[in-house]
């Protein structure tokens, strides 16, 4: 069993949550929700003992799985051994074998001892524990030529994978899961959702991919109003729930504040008469009705809308025979395409297939956006009549200038823009009051990324190109970037592991694969039918 009771967590002023009292069920998978700054990750510390919480008691399983946050603490370590130390009690059964074993001569302590550690192995499956380990990294596409290299020669996205399967390994009573989709692509997106789905303990997952919540979640814990509520169902279903209790509450409480106005103005009118009586009732009566204002939600959720200045010409883009080698690989082997105007383009394939390479070999000579580091082996590309570009890359950071404001910051992009117009876009991206004085050096990823989309805004491209632009958003940011991209008149070309985006936004696919590209001319949902 999983429970907190009366927990407390609060900032100096801040509230995060006040008295919570919740018991996740074995057997029920939790979406654990709320925007940024709402106290998710806060929640989860601590559930996993990593936080103790300042008022409150932690009932915790024997066995959990967490997914560490610390990329670089296994580094020493072999793959395979970093996954099964996920199973604490059979990683500390190894050692101390391992370290009788390395004795010069043993006493007959030590082999009593090691008869306890090989039924402490064979209880948690030890014997097949490295075969087990494997199944969980190959899953997640850590390929078996990896699995015996150390945790310092992986890339950064590889770490996330291993520490995901670590946290999968052991066969833990629950799973507590910060981000697990984040850095994987949408293959091993769905190889988790199965894997959960299957799961039998009690699952609690921290996510920014609506699709990942309502394939996999059976309930929805929502940190919202300074507490924790439980709702069936996945992140839709809950949305559903919450905005019907919100207005039935809402609704009720405008009926009792006309009933009270009602009588204050009886009250007003005869406290000074006669009818002291009927006055005094009334008063009680207010003091009955006297709603309690109700606690406000700490969602904001962002209005995002991408105009253009001009469209562009009917034929925004051509290249032919694009090439690009890392060392003796080739990543890109001669692609060729043409886009029209209006197509929106989703780049979809495992990670480090190519598809960032393809966007910086498409931006090689685009003036003010090429990468000074990245030339192209062969190949030419064609830019059409008026195409204007607005870039999203993958490190956001690096397009923000610091040792200014966020107004300044923005401003620069259009000085002739009237101060107002940059207050108003600031605030659509909840960039409010004070905060667009906020120096740009202290903004977290989700600024960041907010910021910039508040750029594309000002300057209204008519080609917008984002490479994972929801790695640092919450749900609410990632839905209205989903809308506005759907609603964008000019061209897209997208990178994201993000189902929903994919399904709805895309009507084109360039799918990266180990013999090529496939350029599929339709729609998610056709290309998923044909290849099924």
């Amino acid at each position: 069993m999983l429970s907190v009771s009366n927990v407390s967590m609060r900032y100096g002023a801040k509230v995060l949550f006040e008295d919570v009292s919740v018991n996740f069920t074995p057997g029920r998978r939790y979406g654990l929700t709320g925007p940024n700054g709402s106290g998710k990750s806060t929640f989860m510390k601590v559930l996993t003992g990593e936080l103790e919480a300042q008022k409150g008691t932690v009932v915790r399983p024997r066995k959990f799985g967490v997914l560490r946050q610390d990329q670089f603490a296994f580094d020493a370590y072999r793959v395979i051994d970093t996954v099964i130390m996920g199973n604490k009690p059979l990683w500390s059964a190894l050692e101390e074998r391992d370290r009788i074993y390395e004795k010069a001569e043993l006493s007959d302590a030590d082999g009593m001892r090691l008869g306890e550690l090989e039924g402490v192995i064979g209880d948690e499956d030890g014997y097949t524990a490295e075969a087990d380990a494997a199944i969980l990294l190959d899953g997640l596409d850590i390929t078996e030529d990896l699995h015996e290299r150390k945790m310092g020669e992986l890339q950064g996205g590889q770490k996330v994978r291993v520490l995901l399967a670590q946290a999968l390994f052991g066969k833990p009573e629950a799973l507590l899961l910060d981000e697990p989709t984040n850095y994987l692509d949408l293959d091993s997106v769905h190889w988790l959702q199965d894997f959960l789905n299957q799961y039998n303990g009690t699952l609690i997952a921290i996510s920014h991919d609506r699709h990942f919540l309502n394939s996999v979640t059976t309930h929805t814990a929502d940190i919202d109003y300074q507490t924790i509520i439980i709702y069936s169902g996945g992140y839709d279903e809950m949305v559903m729930a919450k905005t019907q209790i919100r207005s039935t509450l809402e609704s009720q409480n405008a009926q009792r504040d006309k009933k009270i106005a009602q009588l204050n103005e009886f009250i007003a009118r005869f406290a000074a008469g006669t009818r002291s009586s009927q006055v005094t009732s009334r008063r009680k009566e207010v003091e009955r009705l006297q709603t309690n204002e109700l606690a406000r939600s700490n969602i904001q959720r962002p209005y995002v809308r991408f105009d253009q200045i001009r469209p562009s010409g009917k034929h925004v883009l051509e290249f032919k025979h694009l090439t690009k080698l890392y060392d003796d690989k080739k990543v890109i082997d001669g692609f060729t395409a043409n886009v029209l105007r209006g197509e929106k383009i989703c780049l979809m394939g495992r990670n480090g297939a190519g598809k960032t390479t393809l966007l910086k070999s498409l931006l090689a000579n685009y003036p003010g956006l090429a990468d000074k580091d990245f030339s192209l082996d062969s190949g030419a590309v064609f830019w059409g009549h008026e195409a204007q570009i607005g870039y999203f890359p993958q490190d956001v950071g690096s397009l923000i200038e610091h040792g200014l404001t966020v107004a300044e910051w923005l401003h620069r992009w259009n000085p002739a823009a009237h101060v107002e117009e940059i207050r108003g876009i600031l605030g659509q991206m909840l960039f409010s009051g004070e905060e667009g004085d906020k120096q740009t050096k202290a903004l977290s990823g989700g600024e960041q990324a907010r910021l910039v989309f508040c750029k594309l805004i000002l300057t209204k491209p008519n080609i917008l190109i984002f490479d994972e632009p929801t790695n640092h958003l919450d749900l609410e940011a990632i839905n209205a970037l989903n809308i506005a991209l759907q609603r964008f008149e000019g061209t897209v070309l997208l990178v994201t592991h993000d189902h929903d985006l994919i399904d709805e936004v895309a009507t084109r696919l360039w799918n990266f694969k180990a013999d090529g590209i496939e350029d599929f001319q339709g729609p998610y949902a056709e290309w998923k039918g044909k290849h099924n």
